[in-house]
């Protein structure tokens, strides 16, 4: 498993822009607006929608097309997720971009407990913490789920104490690279928004079997994109199990424009250049490699702690 973080294009690197610039936009150009960065994911998905219903074949012969045209796999069902996914992604960048209705979509929803304008901004914990540790990761990335197998309980425990509150900014990026196409990041964080509107604790609980090591895929499998395998994780989640508004919020992708959203803010942020990017405060917590953060609970308490007292040299988010 690689061990460096990941950006846009797939290489392992720390230095570069995690945003891709929008059509028109130079790359490296500041200032690309989240309505931009919408209309660019919505025009995406109009295009892959567009070449679906222009083939007119049969799944596996659309596969190979799609593929061959730089447009990923796509399939016959209805929509244009990948396997199992029933999602109407053009559909769901739409709503999310202008609101209103499109495709299966009658409007924009976010799921309950989400702050923020369109509940974009997930924080878990109480806000009398007075610090945050924000968590950049890709729901598809293999590092970030080592990060969270490595470091997640920690976290929990000291977001259970009140030491801080964790902000979670999810991107899906990793769908779009070449080679893996795929709509399980997107898929996985609508998933994920529906746990969330049942509760903290089941986002959480659900987000801990998402990336856990023997249900996170590799890289190149795009298992989350069906969402009927998400539903059957979710039953490992003792409030998740059995919960048909949770099950039915997946099957239909209720919370699919949302997450099209909450990808929009991952690319807004500033200095992120891959997954995991972790900062508390503001403060980039970096291993000893200086790329991701450490994998060793240890070395991230001691990091983290330094920040907490104040000892820690300000590194702020680059």
């Amino acid at each position: 498993m690689n061990t460096q973080n990941h950006r846009h294009d797939g290489r392992p690197t720390t230095t570069c822009r995690a945003v891709e610039a929008a059509p028109g936009t130079a790359a490296g150009t500041t200032g690309t607006t989240a309505r931009e960065r919408l209309r660019a994911e919505r025009e995406r998905q109009a295009r892959r929608s567009r070449l679906r219903r222009r083939l007119g074949v049969g799944a596996a012969s659309a596969a190979v097309l799609a593929a061959a045209a730089g447009t990923g796999v796509l399939l016959t069902h209805g929509g244009d997720g990948g396997r199992g996914d029933n999602s109407d992604w053009s559909a769901a960048a739409e709503v999310a971009e202008e609101g209103g209705s499109a495709g299966p979509y009658a409007r924009y929803e976010a799921p309950g407990h989400t702050r923020g304008e369109g509940g974009v901004d997930i924080l878990i914990g109480e806000e009398s913490a007075g610090h945050t540790l924000t968590l950049y990761e890709d729901l598809r990335c293999p590092v970030c789920a080592s990060f969270e197998q490595a470091n997640g309980e920690r976290i929990r425990r000291d977001v259970e104490a009140g030491r801080y509150r964790t902000e979670y900014v999810f991107g899906a990026f990793l769908d779009e690279r070449a080679g893996i196409e795929g709509t399980g990041s997107k898929n996985a964080l609508s998933a994920l928004g529906a746990a969330l509107d049942v509760s903290p604790s089941a986002f959480l609980a659900y987000k801990e079997v998402l990336f856990s090591a023997d249900r996170h895929p590799e890289e190149t499998s795009d298992e989350f994109a069906d969402d009927r395998h998400l539903v059957a994780l979710a039953r490992e989640v003792p409030e998740l199990k059995g919960h048909k508004g949770f099950e039915k919020a997946v099957l239909e992708g209720r919370f699919d424009p949302w997450a099209v959203r909450v990808a929009a803010k991952f690319d807004a942020a500033e200095d992120v250049t891959g997954t995991p990017t972790v900062e508390l405060d503001g403060e980039r917590i970096r291993g000893k490699g200086g790329g991701v953060p450490p994998m060793d609970p240890e070395e991230f308490g001691r990091l983290v702690e330094a920040v907490l007292d104040g000892s820690a040299p300000a590194e702020k988010g680059n």
